[in-house]
């Protein structure tokens, strides 16, 4: 378990380095990173949905349903997902920045290799979770593994071994 925090600390410093660089600046339209913005939360429904690298940015996703769905590289950045439901998704290279997840429902879902940079994570249910090599700030951790239990129903991996629990104790 060493190794895999050894490599979680290299690459939040790889990309630390990435983010003082100088790059080319990208433009981008708003349309393509609120793709939310004229719907209220509580008509949102994305259970089961193909979310592949979705860049969603200061939304509200308040008790929105994500459950089962694909989002594999998708993109939170200072997003709210207070209490949503987010049991069973995939969310394996996925990025979450300084993003509130309080009372949601992680159970059942992987967070393999995902960055979890400056999010909150108080009172989630993360039974059957698999953060395997994901990035997470030591506090974060800390509510993480406090209630952590199981076993992932699709990599096998224990949750709070994918987390470092024993690490922490």
């Amino acid at each position: 378990m060493k190794l895999s925090r050894y490599f979680a600390w290299a690459l939040s410093l790889f990309f630390a380095i990435l983010l003082l660089l100088p790059a080319n600046a990208l433009a981008s339209s708003s349309s393509s990173l609120k793709s939310s913005s004229l719907l209220k939360a509580e008509d949102l429904n994305f259970a089961g949905q193909n979310l592949q690298t979705k860049e969603f940015v200061s939304e509200k996703f308040d008790g929105v349903d994500f459950q089962g769905a694909d989002l594999r590289g998708v993109v939170f950045n200072g997003t709210s997902l207070k209490g949503a439901n987010l049991s069973g998704v995939d969310f394996t290279d996925g990025i979450a920045y300084s993003s509130s997840f309080r009372d949601a429902n992680l159970s059942g879902a992987i967070f393999n290799s995902a960055l979890l940079l400056q999010s909150y994570f108080t009172n989630v249910n993360v039974t059957d979770a698999d953060f395997t090599f994901a990035v997470v700030d030591r506090v974060q951790l800390a509510n993480l593994c406090a209630n952590a239990s199981g076993k992932n129903p699709v990599t096998g991996v224990d949750t709070r071994d994918s987390l470092g629990c024993s690490e922490m104790d």
